[in-house]
């Protein structure tokens, strides 16, 4: 070999680069990545092949694992409880809801990698002369990916493409990313399609004008907790932030965007008009078999559950608490949508039973953690196996009820107590007499259980340190997680979170 080139996949901050030695006879197919040569230089690839792989990454939240575990199963709304040897799993669900995790645990490991080599791929396109709208949603893709890092761990390494396998990532603090993550937004806003909510999964399924002044609205509704100089708090929210969120919230709207009047057609396959950006690729399959007995139809994997506290929440006319249609076969199955309580039916009416016990099927309120019989616990579905659509990133409810926050922290409590029960109405729910802090903590959980939010939410409300369940550790430096021990032990740049 004249020159030592390698094809590679990089993990940054965890082993800087992971490199699969080639020979100088080897063809590289560009549009599925590109060249970077041990020296540090580059040769640029396909900007369009990468862009529609970069789109592909987003397939990272049909997993029922991984990321979309670490913003759930450490929450009030969810329980992955085991039964008998099932999702025992060595302890990788219990410890995360019960707030035992550590830098070895393989799920935040897994999440880091895929997240930063998402971000990177977002550097390679950027690198390779794309087209203004090409760098736009690169930009967007690469704020999107960076943010969840920022969220999760507090702070982001980045490499640039340009730099060899022996450079050791630079570290963004917090505050730093999020400063870097604000002008990648403001940067690709002008070069993003201004478009409303669209059936067509080519529209939804990519960046916008509004799924971008939807990233920039949590960013600024949460810049309280990235910018604090203790990452558990207490936070201080400034009205300036509070008149931004307000801003972006108006955007969205002015796009287009609405309240559905049916609350699950939002996870169906007719179209929305709550869909700013959703998955492009893949299924939401995960959601119903992460939850379904085993003998429900289609057969489940008998997995999470909610807490029973939870489910109290939600009013008995709320939309949003479910419903079981006639199990006539004719539109749906025997299978409800929202959250499964009580005797479970088959497709034709009749009562479905556990064939291990030989019982009825009932799903009961009480769940262990450990040791549950197979019918122990409610489930919730959002995306029902008749019909299901892809997995939601933003929908307009999201932001109506952060533009609410934003006027609540900023003492226009009339105004933000309107538009939360103008929400309410449209979901069948009574009219709240009055909203503060907690009770407008309870009505994002309504609105948005299992959608991923949770965590995000109870850390900027201050609960996410509270006992719950079987969850008595009340730890507040978990509000972030610890950067995993082999990105520790492959960049000296990277420091441990503290309390780790």
């Amino acid at each position: 070999m004249n020159r030592n080139k390698y094809l590679f996949f990089l993990l940054i901050g965890m082993v800087g680069m992971v490199t699969i030695p080639a020979c100088t006879d080897l063809e590289v197919a560009e549009s599925d990545s590109v060249v970077v040569e041990s020296s540090g230089g580059f040769t640029a690839g396909n900007p369009t092949d990468l862009l529609s792989s970069a789109y592909n990454d987003l397939g990272d939240w049909n997993d029922q694992a991984n990321l979309y575990s670490l913003y759930e199963h450490v929450t009030d709304e969810m329980l992955p409880p085991t039964r008998g040897v099932d999702w025992g799993d060595n302890g990788v669900w219990r410890t995360l809801h019960q707030h035992t995790w550590d830098a070895t645990h393989s799920g935040i490991l897994n999440t880091w990698n895929n997240l930063n080599s998402h971000a990177y791929k977002c550097n390679q396109i950027l690198a390779s002369n794309p087209s203004p709208e090409e760098a736009a949603q690169a930009k967007f893709l690469r704020a999107f990916y960076m943010y969840h890092v920022m969220d999760l761990w507090g702070q982001v390494p980045f490499r640039e493409v340009t730099e060899g396998v022996d450079v050791n990532p630079r570290v963004l603090t917090r505050t730093e990313a999020f400063d870097f993550i604000i002008n990648d937004l403001n940067e690709a806003l002008p070069m993003l399609p201004n478009q409303g909510p669209s059936a067509d999964i080519a529209v939804s399924g990519k960046a916008s004008k509004a799924s971008a002044n939807a990233l920039l609205a949590r960013l600024y509704l949460n810049k309280a907790v990235y910018t604090n100089a203790t990452p558990e708090g207490p936070y201080k929210f400034e009205n300036a932030d509070m008149d931004k969120v307000i801003g972006y919230c108006d955007a969205i709207e002015g796009d287009g965007y609405s309240l559905e009047d049916e609350y699950f057609t939002n996870f169906s396959t007719s179209a929305s008009k709550e869909i700013i950006f959703e998955v492009p690729t893949g299924s939401a399959q995960n959601r119903w078999f992460m939850t379904l007995h085993y003998n429900q139809n289609p057969s489940g994997w008998n997995g999470f559950t909610t807490i029973a506290e939870f489910y109290d929440k939600f009013e008995a006319q709320d939309q949003r608490i479910g419903n079981y249609p006639t199990p006539d076969g004719t539109e749906f199955s025997g299978i409800g949508r929202g959250f499964l309580i009580g005797q479970q039916y088959n497709d034709d009416g009749s009562i479905l039973k556990d064939t291990r016990s030989q019982l009825p099927l009932v799903f009961s309120r009480d769940v262990p953690l450990s040791g549950a019989a197979t019918e122990k616990g409610i489930r919730a579905i959002k995306w029902h196996p008749s019909n299901a659509g892809q997995i939601i990133l933003m929908r307009w409810a999201e932001f109506m009820l952060d533009k609410a926050e934003a006027m609540m922290r900023k003492g226009d409590s009339a105004g933000a107590l309107a538009l939360v029960n103008e929400l309410r109405s449209k979901r069948g729910a009574s009219a709240l007499g009055a909203l503060d802090e907690p009770t407008m903590l309870d009505e994002r959980g309504r609105e948005m259980y299992w959608e991923g939010f949770r965590r995000v939410d109870q850390v900027r409300f201050g609960t996410f340190s509270d006992t719950w369940s079987e969850k008595t550790v009340t730890e507040p430096f978990r509000v972030l997680y610890p950067i995993p021990q082999q990105a520790l032990d492959s960049n000296p740049n990277l420091s441990q979170n503290a309390g780790y």
